[in-house]
Formats: structure tokens, C-alpha cells, sequence
């Protein structure tokens, strides 16, 4: 199949799945040849990552898939010629991201002909080659940490015909010559919203970012104000990036065993905390701040974070050593806490107070950034508040 059957293909999904709406985002996904972008990339496989590349079976499919593909591992480029020999451990560095993620990214950046758009995360350079079709190279500007990918990227762009000015640089101080933009998506997740990226945003204008949390991760738009302030909203449709190198989490604490004595019956399902797709994952995450969700290892006792591909035994742990095991009882469930404090208790609290305020979803939450100080708010920015930092 050529490429261009592929990407009107791609393009099909993208609008079935309501995603991608705008005529001008539509054309740019049909015209951008994302495998100019990806001529390598790592596999999951049961013992690791593998490499596949543009010679191998499928390779050519698999680009233009709505699948994540991951480009690095462990910020090591050198890791891609040793899983092209055998499987290698890894945890991901660098990915060309879901193109559904993508489209509505850019799809909520609202941009307009004649605005100057800044992207944060340059990695392979396919988002920037979208914005550049749609923009005007000229008026795109990304910066990314990596010198390599830079490097990769900028020749990627240039074979596929676009030239936005690319920079290496920290993401969170966004680019270095201090342009004013009219617009500046965040394609690697923050945990906070960089102060610099506002005051680089003209006043008005709207910065797209996901938020790097353990809990009610997920999109927000804020419209920038005077210098690096500004106020929007946690938007509906949820999205989730691999985060700036400084704003990634710190690995979640091991966890302990669990007494038979320490399980009792709860009706509340870990699930609900800590799958995006529950309405109270997010008042879950700013009910309980710091916990994190994990999958357990039992035969180690250790633990990982938990993802969407593989959810596992769920558990929730906190930096305090405050600790949570639910289990299936039949058609019920059971809990085990420990630490000093009683996670679970918590939990269950929160979620009576989120049925009282009328079971709130994400996009009745707003943000409001002056400087440091960022706090959410329900509803209104006078209505109940909880700090992000």
C-alpha cells in the first residue's frame, strides 16, 4: 500500500474517531509523510524492546498505525543497535506519540494564519513538520533537550520539505532566543506549568500542555496573561506525554506485605482512582496528592508505575510510605493499608465528597498560574481550590 493511501487511511480514523475536525489540521495530516519521521523504532515484546526498521516486514503499516511508537530508550541512543541484536530492558525516552493524542492537541491549540507557534519537545519532528504545514515553517519555532534528536529531527523536517527554526535547549525555559509566540504547545508533559512558556506568550494568547501527575494526568489550556501568569481550563479530552527530563517522577516506593488481618471489604474500586477513563480519577488526584499508582511485583516486592498497556495488580503508594493493596473478594473487593497515613480512608472520604459536589468531570476543573503559585479550582477560580504546586 503507498504512502499516501496510508495516510488518507490515517486520516479516516483521525475523523472517526472525532479527533481531527479542522479542514487545515485534516490536510496536514494527508500531506506530513510521518515515515520520513520514523525510519527505526522499538517494539514490545515479552522479554523487552526490540528494533524494527524501514527494511523490515510491516514497518511501513505499523507508521502509520494510531499506535505510540517508542524512538529512544533511557535518553541512550547507542540502546537501538543493541535491541536490534536482542531484546533489551528499557524504560522509553522519546516517542513519535499516538496520532489521536496529536490531533487533538493540535486541534485545542485553536491556531489561527499568521501566528507564531513554539513547540516544546521537538523528538522526532513529525509535530513539528504538522505545524509547519499548517503555519508556514517560518513561523514555528521547537526546542528539545537532546542535541541528537535535534539533529535527527532537523534533517527529518528538511526531507520532508519544512524548515522551522529547531533549537536545543531545557524545554522548561522555553526557546532560547525569548520570542514572543502566539501559541506554545507542550508535547512532553510538565508538572507544573513552566512560568517562561507564559511570559513567552503574547497576552491572550494560549498555551496547550499535558500535565505530568501520578493521578488526573490529562490537558490543559490556559490563556497567557501579563507576563507569566495566566487561567483556563483542564480540558475533556485526555491526552498524556512522556514528561521534560527535570519533570519526570521520582520511582514509586517499594511495597510491603500485607497481613491477611489487614484486608477489609471496601465498594470502592481501585479502578475508579486510577484509570483515566473513571469520571473520578481526577478529583481522586486532587483529593490525594503525591500517591502514586503502581504495579506490584510480588515475587520482588517491589513495584513499578502503573500504565494504561498494563495495568496489573493495582496498588497506590505515597513518598511517606503510606501504602494501598486491593484485591477481588468474589464480586467485591478488599483493601490493605499501612503507613502513617490511611490512604484508602482517604480515598473513600474523597469520593463521597466528589458525589456530593455532583460528580464533577475534568472539564469543570480550571487552572490558575501566577508565577510559582498554581493552584486548580472547581468551576470557578473563587470556588474550591487545590494547589498543583
Amino acid at each position: 500500500m503507498g504512502t499516501k493511501r496510508l495516510r488518507r487511511q490515517l486520516v479516516k480514523q483521525l475523523v472517526e474517531q472525532d479527533v481531527l475536525r479542522d479542514v487545515h489540521w485534516i490536510e496536514a495530516f494527508r500531506a506530513v509523510p510521518r515515515h520520513v519521521f520514523l525510519p527505526r523504532f522499538f517494539r514490545p515484546s515479552d522479554e523487552g524492546w526490540t528494533a524494527m526498521d524501514a527494511d523490515d516486514p510491516g514497518w511501513l503499516e505499523l507508521v502509520y498505525s494510531p499506535e505510540v511508537l517508542v524512538t529512544q530508550l533511557d535518553d541512550d541512543p547507542s540502546r537501538w543497535e543493541e535491541a536490534r541484536r536482542h531484546p533489551v530492558p528499557g524504560k522509553p525516552s522519546s516517542s513519535s506519540s499516538m496520532p489521536a493524542i496529536m490531533a487533538i492537541m493540535l486541534e485545542e491549540l485553536q491556531v489561527r494564519d499568521g501566528q507564531r507557534v513554539l513547540e516544546i519537545g521537538t523528538g522526532t519532528g513529525y509535530n513539528a513538520a504538522l505545524l509547519s504545514h499548517r503555519c508556514g515553517s517560518d513561523q514555528v519555532s521547537t526546542v528539545d533537550i537532546d542535541e541528537g534528536l535535534v539533529t535527527t529531527a532537523r534533517e527529518h523536517l528538511r526531507a520532508a520539505g519544512y524548515e522551522p527554526s529547531c533549537a536545543v535547549g531545557d524545554g522548561a525555559l522555553g526557546f532560547p532566543a525569548g520570542e514572543p509566540f502566539d501559541r506554545v504547545l507542550g508535547t512532553a508533559s510538565v508538572s507544573a506549568v513552566p512560568p517562561a512558556w507564559l511570559e513567552q506568550t503574547v497576552p491572550g494568547g494560549l498555551v496547550v500542555t499535558t500535565l505530568n501527575r501520578p493521578l488526573g494526568a490529562g490537558l490543559v489550556r490556559l490563556v497567557a496573561g501579563e507576563g507569566a501568569t495566566g487561567t483556563g481550563r483542564v480540558l475533556a479530552q485526555d491526552g498524556r506525554f512522556m514528561p521534560l527530563r527535570a519533570h519526570r517522577l521520582a520511582e514509586p516506593a517499594p511495597l510491603p506485605e500485607a497481613d491477611e488481618s489487614d484486608w477489609r471489604p471496601t465498594t470502592l474500586p481501585m479502578a475508579a482512582l486510577v484509570k483515566p477513563k473513571h469520571k473520578f480519577e481526577f478529583f481522586a488526584s486532587l483529593e490525594l496528592p503525591d500517591v502514586h499508582p503502581v504495579r506490584e511485583q510480588p515475587s520482588s516486592g517491589t513495584s513499578v508505575v502503573l500504565t494504561r498497556a498494563d495495568p496489573g495488580p493495582m496498588a497506590l503508594t505515597h513518598p511517606d510510605g503510606s501504602w494501598v493493596r486491593c484485591r477481588r473478594a468474589g464480586d467485591a473487593y478488599e483493601v490493605a493499608q499501612g503507613g502513617p497515613r490511611e490512604l484508602w480512608d482517604l480515598a473513600e472520604r474523597a469520593y463521597v465528597l466528589w458525589k456530593s459536589l455532583g460528580k464533577p468531570e475534568r472539564d469543570r476543573f480550571g487552572l490558575t498560574v501566577t508565577g510559582s503559585h498554581q493552584e486548580f479550582w472547581l468551576d470557578e477560580p473563587d470556588g474550591l481550590r487545590w494547589p498543583l504546586v
